[in-house]
């Protein structure tokens, strides 16, 4: 039988430092304003003059007067006038992309709801920087000890988990794998009359055991806890506030954007229910109330059960539902009207597994009108691409915050050597739910390849979002980290962005598909209107961008450039890091200085003057300004400029720059103790031979910059020996991709530091071997002599990436963030969607075509 409700509360009294004020923007402390003088003083010191013409002593008592006046309006004006805001943390002065049409009214409200909590295993938010929230926990086990799932975390030790579908719009569904213990979470939106803003919700829970046999008596049970949480610190009502369904009801509330609400629990299932209540302004950390709370009841009553008590004004109701496997449970958010049992029914039982059904089938239909994947492919492929696109448009997250950025001469709170972005809100795909649950900028170009095929709208949104992060300068931090629930996610050391430093503009990856497919009318009307009214407003910010780069990480050679931000004073590592190419540990020069040149960037800024010279003639706007775009694109195009500066003739690559020995090596060195501490030993970085001005013989992604810009001639004698290199099993080539760097390199798979194990030195990146696909492709199609040559290579590359990602995902159950050279093993973060989902274009051979 169903556990009754304990409808008892505690009285326990909140902590006032814990009531969330409801904004969480910084408020600076008024300056006092200027004093006024005193004019007793002022009348005596006249007094005292003797001897004075009267005409005289009237004109200065009336000059004093207005000097008076004078002083005392400057020095209020000055009290009042509120202090000048650094530039770095000015906003770009420009109409906000988010503020156009497009994106306001239906499309707004269509897009409220959904799982935008990508740190959680399951969560739901809506667009708005203080949200009702609701999650999902679990109790499992890790070795041998209860253990609470609600964060995405390798710790945790499942088998597997991640969206199996998603629309990115109202639909998901979810499969989590628990050791023996199948968890399956579906979601649903509905607008229908009498719902309010951003419409209701249902999830669906359904827990299995892979051992099917066991009947109900012998099964095992299962511990699930489902939470609604006010960010804003309302007061919610623990169930039967509101007399509709009671027996269902589990929690209500109001709320200014959403009015009246409820939570609904359905369930055809036995159950035994606890509740337990908390204020507090933080979420990302429920779990740990949870468990403090089933703590103090274990030891009391010896059983895992909440303590079906709350404190006051509670904004935050977690409900347990303590259960035999197999079990099912549905819970129903319902907004505005409430007595309207329909709409409770209509996203429960029968009538919800119908429409689940119905948006399975619409998902399978859109992704084969979206991709049009090649008969050739098997089943289990279009299956691991479903799933890799569910994983990405499932990963989309909404974040609100403000972003710490370095300022050595700055010095806020407590000394810290930061200061605050303005707040800001980040919608956008991420990398990777359980290590990197944020945005980043280098990542989310390749990202949005494959989501504006799929949904342009949703597309156009999160460019707007992450366009209008641009300050006064034209610079966008290269990593948001945007609110509590991000910030839990990341190391210390990464949490500050620094603004000297950039990140690959790949944003004019997708920019340029779009203009392109502007060009062979693959959108309808509306959407081209769409596309050209966005591009109209975001132009001046991607120029300042543009600027941005062109200024400050520019060479001393004309039309070159470097990636700022690496450590020319570092004694640990091997090869300072260029942490802003997104390359990280990529072999660069030895020894960092403004003398060198980076292929990659030089590439990166060829892209972006091309395409802003594209959208001036897609804008009809072609001017002096466009011409000048059309000159840089040219200029750093220009081939025999391009080998002047970057080719090796005798290697026959392309290369980086720079002040440079190959003589360097990392050693163990003893350190001296201090403090009556033993000796110990570290790795030092230790110089041989005096670095000089040269290029940087490192073959490796890098090197193939100017083969993905499609740079090279097709009938050039240096195309074929980009194809040599790439198909040599000694430098590139492996049977699951291209390897990152050379196995000829000198620094091929060594640690950077003690701590460092090579990153970007070997292991195989989904990303760039999509780039170079991509050339391969556009070569493949071109008159000249290695057009077959270039096609095998194609299909050969094609064919190893896409089968190790499948058989990768069927063994392990995970997408991989890179994998290795060797075996083709998956390594590094998992679940890692990001980039690796690229394997559904490579899949569908969707490439830029223009």
């Amino acid at each position: 039988m169903a556990g009754r409700r304990n409808s008892t509360r505690s009285r326990i009294k909140p902590n006032e430092n814990d009531v969330d004020s409801g904004d969480d923007r910084s408020v600076g402390n008024a300056r006092p304003k200027g004093r006024r003088r005193s004019q007793t003083g002022v009348d005596q010191s006249l007094i005292s003059i003797m001897n004075v013409n009267i005409k005289t002593l009237l004109g200065l008592g009336i000059l004093a007067s207005f000097v008076a006046v004078f002083i005392i309006f400057q020095l209020v004006n000055t009290a009042e006038e509120p202090e000048k805001k650094p530039r770095v943390v000015t906003p770009f002065p420009a109409p906000k992309l988010m503020d156009l049409p497009m994106f306001q009214g239906d499309h707004r409200e269509s897009l409220y709801w959904g799982t935008y909590r990508p740190t959680m295993y399951f969560g739901i938010r809506a667009r708005t920087p203080l949200s009702l929230v609701a999650g999902l926990m679990w109790i499992g086990v890790t070795n041998g000890r209860y253990s609470m799932r609600h964060v995405c975390q390798n710790s945790d030790e499942l088998k597997k988990y991640g969206w199996t579908e998603h629309n990115g719009r109202d639909y998901g569904r979810q499969i989590l794998v628990d050791h023996e213990m199948t968890l399956t979470t579906n979601f649903l939106k509905s607008k229908e009359r009498g719902s309010s803003y951003g419409g209701d919700w249902a999830v669906r829970i359904g827990v299995e055991d892979e051992n099917s046999e066991l009947d109900k008596e012998t099964s095992k049970a299962v511990h699930l806890f489902f939470y609604m949480a006010d960010e804003t610190g309302n007061a919610l009502n623990l169930g039967g506030a509101v007399d509709v369904d009671d027996d269902s009801v589990l929690v209500s509330g109001y709320r200014s954007d959403v009015g009246n609400w409820q939570l609904h629990l359905k369930s055809e299932d036995e159950y035994e229910f606890h509740h337990a209540g908390f204020r507090t302004p933080f979420v990302h950390n429920l779990s740990d109330l949870v468990q403090a709370d089933l703590g103090t009841q274990a030891r009391k009553t010896g059983r895992l059960q909440l303590s079906d008590t709350s404190t006051d004004s509670s904004n935050i109701f977690v409900f347990q539902l303590t259960a035999r496997i197999p079990f099912k449970a549905e819970f129903i958010f319902l907004s505005g009207t409430l007595a309207q049992k329909e709409r409770a029914m209509s996203l429960s039982g029968t009538s919800l597994t119908n429409r689940l059904t119905e948006k399975q089938k619409d998902y399978a239909d859109k992704f084969q009108r979206s991709f049009d994947l090649p008969d050739e492919l098997d089943s289990e492929s279009v299956t691991v691409g479903k799933a890799a696109l569910g994983n990405l448009l499932g990963g989309i997250g909404y974040f609100y915050g403000q972003s710490k950025i370095s300022l050595p001469n700055h010095y806020g709170k407590d000394g810290d050597k930061f200061i605050s972005y303005w707040p800001a809100e980040l919608y956008t795909a991420v990398p990777s739910r359980p290590f990197f649950p944020r945005g980043f900028l280098w990542d989310e170009g390749f990202h949005q390849l494959i989501i504006w095929r799929w949904d342009i709208r949703i597309c156009l949104d999160i460019l707007g979002h992450w366009l209008d992060l641009m300050n006064i300068d034209g610079w966008i931090p290269r990593e948001q980290i945007l609110g509590a629930e991000a910030l839990s996610k990341v190391p210390e050391e990464f949490v500050l962005q620094h603004p000297t430093n950039g990140n690959p503009p790949t944003l004019f990856l997708v920019l340029r598909e779009l203009i392109c497919s502007m060009k062979t009318n693959k959108f309808t009307a509306a959407e081209s209107d769409e596309i050209l009214l966005f591009l109209d407003r975001a132009f001046v910010r991607l120029e300042a961008w543009f600027k941005w780069f062109n200024t400050t990480q520019s060479g001393k050679a004309v039309s070159s450039y470097f990636w700022h931000g690496r450590d020319n004073t570092t004694a640990r590592e091997l090869n300072p890091k260029s942490l802003s190419s997104g390359l990280d540990d990529y072999p660069r020069a030895s020894h960092p200085s403004e003398d060198e040149r980076h292929l990659d960037l030089r590439c990166w800024m060829h892209l972006a003057a091309d395409c802003l010279h594209s959208i001036i003639q897609l804008l009809g706007k072609e001017d002096e300004h466009g011409k000048e775009y059309m000159s840089t694109a040219s200029l750093l195009s220009d081939f025999e400029l391009l080998n002047q500066m970057h080719f090796d003739a005798d290697y026959g690559a392309y290369f980086d720059f720079g002040n440079h020995t190959e003589k360097v090596r990392l050693n163990w060195q003893i350190v001296e103790g201090v403090n009556n501490h033993p000796p110990s030993q570290k790795l030092s970085r230790e110089v041989l031979e005096k670095p000089v001005l040269r290029l940087v013989p490192h073959f490796g992604y890098v090197s193939l910059f100017p083969l993905m810009g499609r740079l090279i001639p097709p009938g050039s004698s240096i195309l074929e020996k980009q194809l040599d290199l790439i198909s040599n099993r000694s430098t590139l080539w492996t049977n699951f991709g291209l390897r990152s760097l050379s196995k000829t390199s000198s620094i091929y798979m060594k640690r950077n530091t003690e701590h460092d194990p090579p990153y970007w030195r070997g292991p195989i990146w989904m990303n760039m071997n999509y780039m170079i696909l991509s050339a391969l492709h556009h070569y493949s199609r071109e008159d000249g002599p290695y057009r077959e040559r270039a096609e095998t290579i194609y299909k050969d590359l094609r064919h190893n990436l896409v089968r190790n990602v499948v058989n990768n995902y069927q063994k392990t159950g995970y997408f991989w963030e890179q994998f290795d050279q060797q075996k083709g093993k998956g390594k590094g973060a998992h679940l890692f969607t990001g980039w690796t989902s690229l394997v559904v274009l490579i899949m569908a051979e969707k490439y830029h075509e223009c």
